[in-house]
Parts: structure tokens; sequence; C-alpha cells
């Protein structure tokens, strides 16, 4: 197989940072030109990611990833960067996503509990938790989001365009349920909070056993966006009973010892994402 320029600068890379005598096995991509690599030798295994600029920038990654960590959050380690080039060395976090182990018969509640429990750190930090110069993911750039259903989805399902008024009943629902949000402090969003972004870290105790990934584009807003991207992820159903306690943003016997500060309850934005999901099944008959 032809070695492309790309393939010769992540080997340039990983030898400058010194595992060039490690074997490396392509990982996996996501959702955008990134990729992911593993490199493995006796005595340790590294991840590399690959983004490619222009279209990636590492930047936000380190600058997030760093920040979480401060706060004393497991996102991976970064042992070696090249931002001009797109490459990062980082901690390898394992195999073991949320959603691998909950296939394979591990306990909802207990990881689901340690996943809230980071939201609850994130929001009791308070404006420790922002960084200068986030986004703000709130108001209209919310409904703008939730349109991507009416505006692609629902067509590529239905087979037919959406009409404007269906469009207009849509988004105004949306800003019917966020204006009912309650009121609190913007906190760190990491966005994209969901079981295929969680790693189970056993060994490690606490808030600490949940490990983060792809929290590259995370920016500011109201604390109860990540619980239910959580909770009513698409990709699973989360049992009621879990959902439940979860939905009061309820964090384990450990964290509430430590807690001081009210919780927020995401109950208008799950509000929002049901009536979403009554709005598709009913334009779907």
């Amino acid at each position: 197989m032809a070695t492309s320029e790309r393939d010769r600068l992540r080997a340039d890379f990983v030898d400058h940072a010194g595992w060039g005598d490690a074997g490396e096995r392509l990982l996996a991509g996501d959702a955008s030109f990134r990729k992911y690599f593993r490199l493995m030798r006796q005595g340790g295994t590294a991840v590399v990611m690959d983004a490619p600029p222009p279209q990636e920038d590492v930047r936000p990654f380190v600058r997030i990833g760093r920040h979480l960590m401060d706060l004393g959050l497991s996102a991976p380690a970064i042992h070696a960067e090249d931002e001009a080039n797109g490459f990062l060395l980082l901690e390898d976090l394992g195999d073991n996503t949320f959603a691998r182990v909950l296939d394979a018969g591990g306990d909802e509640g207990g990881l689901y509990a340690r996943a809230t429990d980071v939201l609850v750190t994130l929001h009791h930090a308070g404006e420790r938790a922002l960084l200068p110069g986030l986004g703000a993911y709130a108001g209209e750039a919310l409904v703008e989001a939730a349109m991507l259903l009416p505006d692609w989805y629902l067509p590529e399902a239905s087979g037919r365009p959406t009409s404007d008024e269906e469009t207009a009943d849509y988004r105004a629902a949306w800003r019917a349920c966020l204006a009912n949000l309650p009121a609190m402090p913007d906190t760190l969003l990491l966005r994209d909070y969901h079981q295929d972004n969680l790693m189970w870290l056993p060994a490690r105790s606490g808030v600490k056993a949940c490990g983060l990934l792809d929290f590259q584009d995370a920016q500011q807003g109201h604390p109860s966006y990540d619980l239910v991207s959580l909770i009513e992820d698409a990709r699973r159903d989360v049992s009621p009973a879990v959902r439940a306690v979860r939905a009061t943003f309820a964090p384990s016997a450990a964290k509430a010892s430590a807690m001081a500060r009210p919780i927020p309850r995401p109950a208008p934005v799950i509000n929002a994402t049901r009536s979403a999901s009554c709005f598709m099944a009913m334009n779907l008959r």
C-alpha cells in the first residue's frame, strides 16, 4: 500500500515523540476529518489523533482537555503535540466506552451516576468551569441546531419537504420550551455527551472513573444541556428508573455530600426533545 504524505508526517511526529518503535493500528474515525491510531509497544500504549489542517484544528482539544484535567476530570493526558500539522499524542483510555460496557451487561445505574457526577462537578465549579472566548450555546443557537430535524431528517425519512407551516410550528415550539428553562449561571458544555464519548475507567476513583472524549467543540450554556444529551440519547433507551433519577440531576451519594449549589432541573429541554419525537411520529404517518 502506498504511503501518503499524511502517513509520513504522522510517522515523523510519532518518531520525534519517542514512539518510533511502536506498532500502529487504526482505531477509528469520527464525523469529521479526524482519525485515531493506537500505538503499541512493550510496556504501554498511546493514541495518535490525526486531525489534518485546514479542515481540523487541534488547539481547542488541547485547551479544553487540559482545562478539564485542571478541574479534576479524566480527559486524556497530552504527551506531545504538533499543532501546525494537526497531530496529538494522547493517553490511551482503553476500549471500554460506556456503550460497550452497557452492551456487555454493565451496571447502568452506576455508569450514569458517574456521568452525572461529571456534570455536577462542572456545575459546582461555577465560573472556574468557563474559559475566555467560549461560544454561547443558548437561545437561537439551540433553536437553529434543532432545525436540522425538519430541514434535513424529516424530508429524508418521509420523502417530502417539510412545509413552511410545519417548520414555523416546530421553531415556535422550541422557543416556547426553551423560554421555560429556569435561569441558571452558564457552565461548560461538553456537547456530544453520550455513551460513545464516555470511557469507563474502574481503576480510578470517584468522578475520575468517567473518562471524557470528543469535547473539542465545548461551549458555554445552560447546565441541563449535557444531561439531556446523556439521558435522552437517541443511540440507546436509558431505562425509565435510571432516567427518572438522573433527570433530577441527582448525583451519586458520594458526590452529594460535597454539594452546596442548587442543581438545575432539565424538564423543559426534556419536554422539547420528546416534542420533537412526537413531531417526527406525526409527520411520518
